[in-house]
């Protein structure tokens, strides 16, 4: 599984990943340990261009402002 992470904080993920013979862009976001971890998932496209649609919707971010996590 590929995962892109935010340049500004992480806590914005993006990973890709196969369903059902299909891969599908996920967009969750992180909580920090203070607040109890975790992770809500905020929408899953199946399209770049409904991911862009999605960060646009959900986020402060765009596709440039990720990069592949480490």
């Amino acid at each position: 599984m590929s995962e892109w992470v935010c340049d500004c904080c992480g806590r914005w993920r993006v990973s890709v990943e196969l369903i059902r013979g299909r891969y599908r862009y996920r967009l969750t976001r992180r909580y920090p340990e203070r607040f109890g971890g975790g992770r809500n998932v905020l929408g899953e496209v199946g399209s770049v261009p409904e991911l862009e649609e999605l960060l646009r919707l959900r986020t402060p971010l765009s596709l440039a402002d990720l990069h592949e996590a480490a």
